[in-house]
C-alpha cells in the first residue's frame, strides 16, 4: 500500500478497502488534486465489499466495490455541485449523505462516527469557502454594476472655439462688404470707356440702374447724386 493511503487506517477503515481504492485512486486524480480523507463503511454483519467515501479537495467520490471485488465504481461530484451536507448518527455508525444542484440525493450509511463527523466537518469547511469564494465574486460584480458612468469632456483649445453666434456676423458682414465692392465696381463710370459712346436710351437705363440701387440701399444718396450728375451731363 502507498505510504500517502497510511494515515487513513488510523479510525476503524477497513485495510483491505483501502488498499483497493489506493490501487486505483491514483489514476483518477486530477493535477493539483490531494486526497484529504476517506471514511469506510462498517456494517454490523460482515461487510465483504464496503462502500468508501473519499475527500478530496475537488471533489466528493463515491467508491462502489462490484463483481465481486474485481472491478470498482466510481461516482464523483465536485464541490460546486454539491449544495449542502448532512450527518445522521445513529446506534450503530452514521449515515452521511448530500444534496447537489440538480437535487439529487446520495447517501452511504453505516459509516463510523467519528468518520462521518471529520468527512461532514471537511465537506461543511469547503462548502464554506466556495460560498465566500462566489459572494465575492457577486459583491464584484455588484459594485461595478452601481460604479457611476463617467462623462469624458474633450477640451478644446480656446482660440479654435467658434460659436454659431459669432460665425453668423462677421459672414453676414463679409458677404455685404463683398457684394457692396462689387456693385462698387460696377456702379462706378468706367473712365477709360466713358459714357460719351453710349447712347441716350443706354444712359437712360443706366440711370434706372443706379436708382434701382438706391432704392435698394446698396448705394448711398450722395453716390447716386453723383452718378446721376454725370450720366445727364452726357445726355
Amino acid at each position: 500500500m502507498k505510504e500517502q493511503f497510511k494515515k487513513f487506517l488510523n479510525e476503524e477503515q477497513d485495510p483491505k478497502a483501502i488498499e483497493k481504492i489506493a490501487s486505483k485512486l491514483s489514476d483518477l486524480l486530477m493535477k493539483n488534486e490531494e486526497i484529504v480523507y476517506i471514511a469506510v463503511q462498517k456494517k454490523p454483519a460482515l461487510t465483504v465489499l464496503p462502500d468508501s467515501i473519499v475527500m478530496t479537495n475537488k471533489r466528493i467520490i463515491i467508491c462502489q466495490p462490484k463483481n465481486l471485488g474485481l472491478s470498482m465504481n466510481f461516482i464523483d461530484y465536485t464541490w460546486d455541485e454539491i449544495v449542502g451536507t448532512f450527518v445522521k448518527e445513529n446506534i450503530l455508525g452514521s449515515e452521511f449523505s448530500f444534496t447537489t444542484k440538480t437535487n439529487m440525493e446520495v447517501s452511504i450509511d453505516y459509516i463510523p462516527k467519528i468518520q462521518a463527523r471529520k468527512i461532514f466537518t471537511y465537506a461543511k469547511e469547503q462548502l464554506d469557502i466556495l460560498k465566500a469564494g462566489n459572494s465575492s465574486v457577486i459583491n464584484d460584480l455588484d459594485a461595478i454594476a452601481a460604479t457611476p458612468e463617467v462623462e469624458f469632456i474633450e477640451e478644446m483649445e480656446t482660440e479654435e472655439v467658434t460659436s454659431f453666434a459669432e460665425i453668423m456676423p462677421v459672414a453676414a458682414a463679409q458677404s455685404f462688404n463683398v457684394d457692396t465692392e462689387q456693385v462698387q465696381a460696377e456702379s462706378e463710370p468706367s473712365k477709360e470707356a466713358g459714357l460719351a459712346g453710349l447712347s441716350q436710351d443706354e444712359l437712360f437705363e443706366k440711370l434706372q440702374n443706379y436708382k434701382k440701387l438706391l432704392d435698394n440701399g446698396l448705394i448711398l444718396q450722395g453716390e447716386y447724386d453723383a452718378f446721376k450728375k454725370e450720366i445727364l451731363s452726357h445726355m
